[in-house]
Order: structure tokens, then sequence, then C-alpha cells
């Protein structure tokens, strides 16, 4: 199934009938066939299509991306996957982080063949890094719900107001760090510290 959408300046959600919801192979399938658009599924089943980001919110994922896979490439316990890799959580819904990490023990129970598609678990540590079309209350649920899933670790980015919110289990609230030059990660990433200044500053 392909879809044909106008062009995407805010997150798109499409309701599907509950008694004809897409498998979990259905909806890989219907990824792949719409390589072009940025496809989540909510834990409901709804598909939300998002808009593509702009050159600076690219810049920054890609900023966070290559200093965490620096970091794991020489740690050598896990690996670093960016927003085209997307995961399965046990509540059903389909997302992709901008940037996680996933140790190699959670990728070892799965065969290479799956490994191909969606794997079905939560990365051990996960980034969001904020764009002009997200909304913070939005995203701060999203990530609620990365670590309801068995996310043990998430940082939230707010590039423009310079603002970082951790999420870890069995928090009331996320911790908010503003202002900072750096943030040492714990917990899966223990050892990995982020540089933010070129973060902050964008383009």
């Amino acid at each position: 199934m392909q879809v044909t959408l106008p062009d995407l300046t805010a997150p798109a959600r499409f309701v599907l009938d509950p008694s004809e919801s897409l498998s979990d192979d259905d909806y890989f399938r219907l990824c792949m066939a719409n390589r072009d658009l940025r496809i989540e599924r909510s834990a409901k089943g709804d598909i939300i299509l998002a808009p593509s980001v702009g050159l600076e919110s690219d810049y920054r994922n890609t900023e966070v991306s290559t200093q965490l896979h620096q970091w794991a490439k020489l740690d050598g316990r896990g690996k670093v996957f960016g927003p085209s890799a997307e995961f399965i959580l046990p509540n059903g819904a389909g997302y992709s982080p901008d940037t996680c990490w996933v140790s190699n023990e959670s990728l070892a129970r799965f065969s290479k063949e799956q490994r191909r598609k969606f794997l079905p678990l939560a990365p051990e540590f996960v980034v969001e890094v904020l764009s002009p079309s997200d909304r913070l209350n939005a995203a701060k649920e999203k990530m609620k719900e990365w670590i309801a899933n068995g996310s043990q670790l998430g940082w939230l980015i707010d590039a423009d107001n310079r603002t970082i919110y951790v999420f870890k289990p069995n928090q009331a609230a996320p911790e908010t760090v503003v202002g900072a030059s750096r943030l040492a990660g714990e917990g899966p990433i223990d050892g990995f510290t982020i540089e933010l200044a070129s973060i902050w500053a964008g383009l």
C-alpha cells in the first residue's frame, strides 16, 4: 500500500479500523513501500506521518549521533542507530528515535533476518531532538512511553532553549538540565559525555 499526501508541516495521524489493524509484518511492508515518508505507529495502531526536518534540526541530530557513535565504537558494548531505524515496543507502538544505543547483548537475541526488519525491543538509551514541528508536551509523552516500555535512559533535547530533559525509570518527573556545556551519560551509556556547544549553536 502506498500513501500520497500533501506537504506536511506538523505530524499527521491516520486512525485505522481496529478490526483491520496492521500486523507487524504488514506495517513493515507499508513503511518499505513508502520510504520517502517518516512513518510511525501509535500503541493504538494509528499511523503517524511526520514532516521532514529542516537543515538545522538534521545537523543537530547528526551531531548527537556522531558523538554517540564515536564513543560506542571505542566502548564496544553496543551499537548506535539513527532516525531511519524503527523499533516495535511491547505496547505495539512503532517508533524511530532520532538517535539510540542498543547493547550487543540485546541485539544478540535476534537472528540476522530479524535484524533486517524492525526489532521488537526498546533501545536501552534513546535521544529525541526537538524540531520546529514538534510540540514539547507531546515529545515528553513519547519519551515517557519509551521508558515505560523498557528504555533505561532518555534525553529530550530542546536545543533552541539549551535544555535537556533526562528521563529514567521510576521517576516522577524528568530532570531538567539548562545551559550545560556538556552532559555525562549514566546507566547503559556510563562513560559517554556529550559536548553541547555545537548543538546549542546550530547553524
